[in-house]
């Protein structure tokens, strides 16, 4: 289940906030490997590290790095401090951090009372990667809005491994990063999407919350088999606690698999199935035949959804200027244009939902 390895340090070849990215060599050869310094410590050139290498060997885009479980011959110091909160619970490396919404929390009073989001509009993707095309399609609109990300636990645990999350929260494009499950490692700690989303709103004072699950995701190629489900689920928690849900479409006109072509058939799947709340459904006004056959599979979720057009223009100029690199299932912005406008289309119609009056929605 996992291939262990021993390495030695050689170099460090970049840092982020929580992640250091290090070269190792191991008896096959050089790697690159990943480290998180709250957890493991800060491995330094020199240091033999203990690794797990099972993403390395099975090639993965996203995750294709070898894992630096322990540097054991110079472990960090003990943690201190509060938390009772423990995630990637009963793995090798649990953790504990404090939750937002435990007993020695500071904002445990604040999230023991709220029941409410007051009306906050919630954006929901099933992809890490549209994260920062709905910041971008929001800013163009609204700049100034404070936003917070939602980390479902879905795809990465650690908020660490997003080098574009680590950057939007530099630049001030998120007020804070909220992780909740068993995803870990966000400038808040919440127990449930719930507690997250609350969170959101009641701690950071967030005016909007984007919900995804972290970088890389788990399919199998089956309708029901996907971890960008969650979507779904976020829709319906979003109506439960009052909160305005915006459902960003999952659109591709580069991906070779006919069933990502045009809307996702998890799009379909998450919002027509498993979201049993309304939300409003932002479709981006693509042109030509793709963008009838966009409109055609939208339409199918009007049954229990609000399907609304959003103009696209000015929104590649818009993701052009992104503050980060944008990329889908490794494709770039003009590789697959559609996806990024329909995520960027998502966050121009919340940016028009914050200059409605609040209300909540009756569920």
């Amino acid at each position: 289940m996992i291939r262990w390895r021993k390495g030695e340090v050689t170099g460090i070849r970049r840092e982020w906030p929580g992640a250091v990215e290090l070269d190792v060599a191991m008896p096959e050869g050089h790697c690159r490997a990943l480290a998180y310094p709250p957890l493991v410590g800060r491995p330094q050139p020199g240091d033999e590290v203990l690794l797990n290498t099972t993403a390395l060997a099975m090639g993965l885009g996203t995750g294709g790095y070898a894992m630096v479980v322990a540097v054991p011959n110079r472990l960090p110091e003990d943690p201190d401090g509060p938390g009772h909160l423990v995630k990637a619970r009963y793995t090798p490396l649990q953790a504990t951090v404090l939750g937002a919404d435990e007993q020695d929390s500071p904002f445990h009073e604040v999230l023991r009372e709220a029941d409410s989001l007051d009306g906050m509009p919630v954006v929901v993707a099933d992809l890490h990667s549209a994260l920062a095309p709905i910041l971008c399609g929001l800013y163009q609109a609204r700049p100034g809005v404070k936003v917070a990300y939602v980390m479902l636990d879905g795809g990465a645990l650690p908020a660490w491994f997003s080098m574009s999350a680590a950057r939007l929260r530099e630049l001030d494009w998120l007020a804070g990063v909220v992780t909740v499950g068993q995803a870990f490692g966000g400038d808040v700690e919440a127990v449930t999407t719930h507690t997250g989303l609350l969170a959101a709103r009641h701690v950071l004072g967030a005016d909007l919350a984007i919900v995804t699950q972290g970088p890389g995701n788990l399919g199998t190629g089956t309708r029901w088999g996907f971890s960008g489900v969650s979507a779904g689920e976020a829709v319906n928690a979003t109506a439960v606690l009052g909160g305005r849900a915006v459902a960003a479409l999952r659109v591709s006109e580069g991906d070779l698999r006919e069933r990502h072509v045009g809307v996702s058939h998890h799009s379909l799947t998450a919002y027509g199935r498993v979201a049993m709340a309304p939300a409003q459904v932002p479709v981006p006004e693509l042109p030509g035949e793709f963008g009838e056959r966009v409109r055609d599979q939208a339409e199918l979720l009007a049954v229990r959804h609000d399907v609304v057009a959003v103009p696209i223009e000015g929104l590649v100029e818009a993701l052009e200027a992104a503050p980060v690199k944008l990329s889908t299932m490794g494709r770039g912005l003009h590789e697959d244009l559609a996806y990024f406008l329909a995520s960027a289309a998502a966050g121009r119609h919340a940016a028009a939902l914050l200059g409605e009056e609040r209300h909540h929605p009756q569920v």
